[in-house]
């Protein structure tokens, strides 16, 4: 089959088995593959009966130590000797999380088997995996458990500080991060539902530009002789930021914590795909990241998945009661959330559609955004943050229409109607509302 690709129509958006399609998703925190201890089969059984479509995927380069981000019950931390990652064990002891050491020459034919049972998990849920290639050091305790690091592997690579480990100083180094991600991909060349961020957070830890698009490259020549293609993507900044020279190989350019979704505006002209690839690090409550993507996919995004740390080891559907000092949200209702927006968007001609904000003439409250994304003269579709009653003014050519407001809460009908308009400024009146709400409004 052919794999996940932009759709020819509209580049902004995907196609994926014969659908345009957009992902939104709430994730557990990318341990699935390399913690032993994970058991992603109920956690992708979760996902999909939320109507949800993404996972992302660490390789096994990376992982954390308990401590990290004050993380409870971190899956990117997993316990001594439960470590799976793509180099086999050596017999000499001495891993600095237990176990023996590394051979970065030989790999563990475990880790690609689960690999596969993973993807192909995923696969028949119609759930998109997001294989992060690499991910930098954060700190001195994450490169002290990597494989890659000397004192950790019996090969002598990696006697580097952590900020040179993505850089192209070292040729041992680069060499073992182009065999991998050539093993990679031709472990998973038959998957359709795959494709790869070349590195989680590029913008910390030292990751150098030019070795970003060297692992692009490698990506492209690795795939050079397979009849289909599998996307790439490039994580571009917390936040927001406009891309000066995008790299040709890349259809997907990832941003975390993207709110307000200005990012979307500012690389819409490159006729790609852009995500809001993870969430956090603004509390606990699930409007903020139900608005956040709310925001996001009415501004014109093609992505959005919530870092979940409802998911843990011992909580693999995603009903763990995290601490509220958890740097991020997640959890059931917030998936059911997400699921509403995820039919909302399935709902929709996506693909001839475009961000129309200038659709909205006024009547916006005050200290409330609005956003349309619209098939001009037939459908418009909109979001509004904050305030609890609106008074819109839409620009709509003559006809009738159907005006419907959407709880996002609980996906209900809050008011609907049809109004018959000569042409111009349209009063949309919303019913009350606490938070925020979406109205979609169609020519009969």
């Amino acid at each position: 089959m052919t794999p996940l690709a932009l759709h020819p129509h509209n580049p902004h958006y995907f196609h994926f088995r014969d659908r345009p399609t957009v992902l939104i998703s709430s994730t557990e925190h990318y341990g699935a593959l390399l913690n032993l201890d994970f058991d992603f089969v109920p956690y992708l059984d979760t996902l999909h009966a939320d109507g949800l479509n993404l996972t992302r995927v660490f390789t096994g380069a990376y992982m954390e130590t308990p401590g990290n981000f004050d993380i409870a019950d971190n899956t990117m931390a997993p316990k001594p000797n439960r470590l799976l990652c793509p180099w086999a064990r050596s017999s000499l002891p001495g891993y600095a999380n237990g176990g023996n050491k590394f051979d970065l020459a030989v790999w563990d034919p475990a880790y690609f088997r689960r690999l596969k049972d993973l993807v192909r998990e995923a696969s028949d849920r119609d759930i998109v995996v997001e294989l992060t290639l690499f991910c930098p050091f954060y700190d001195d305790s994450m490169w002290a458990i990597s494989p890659m690091n000397a004192k950790n592997n019996v090969n002598g690579v990696g006697e580097v500080p952590r900020e040179e480990v993505y850089t192209l100083k070292h040729a041992d180094l680069t060499a073992l991060h182009e065999r991998l991600t050539r093993k990679l991909v031709t472990e998973l060349r038959e998957a359709d539902n795959l494709y790869y961020e070349i590195c989680n957070e590029p913008y910390f830890g030292g990751v150098t530009a030019e070795w970003q698009a060297h692992i692009a490259d490698t990506l492209v020549q690795a795939e050079a002789a397979f009849p289909a293609k599998h996307l790439i993507a490039q994580n571009i900044n917390n936040g927001s930021q406009k891309i000066e020279k995008p790299n040709p190989y890349v259809s997907l350019f990832n941003f975390h914590y993207a709110h307000p979704p200005i990012t979307v505006a500012e690389n819409y002209l490159l006729n790609k795909a852009i995500g809001d690839d993870e969430t956090g690090f603004r509390g606990t409550a699930d409007v903020l990241y139900r608005s956040e993507a709310w925001d996001f996919m009415i501004a014109g995004g093609a992505l959005y998945d919530n870092l979940d740390y409802s998911f843990t080891v011992k909580h693999p559907k995603g009903d763990f009661q995290y601490p509220a000092k958890q740097p991020g949200g997640g959890g059931v209702t917030l998936r059911k959330q997400l699921g509403i927006l995820k039919r909302f968007m399935d709902g929709l001609e996506f693909v001839k559609m475009t961000p129309r904000n200038d659709a909205i003439l006024g009547g916006v409250p005050d200290g409330a955004t609005a956003r349309v994304l619209a098939e001009a003269g037939k459908t418009y579709a909109g979001y509004l943050l904050d305030g609890t009653q609106a008074a819109l003014r839409l620009d709509l050519p003559a006809g009738t229409w159907r005006v419907t407001w959407l709880n996002t809460k609980t996906g209900a009908t809050d008011h609907a109607e049809e109004i018959k308009h000569a042409g111009g400024e349209a009063a949309l009146a919303s019913p009350a509302y606490t938070e925020d709400i979406a109205f979609l409004v169609k020519r009969r």
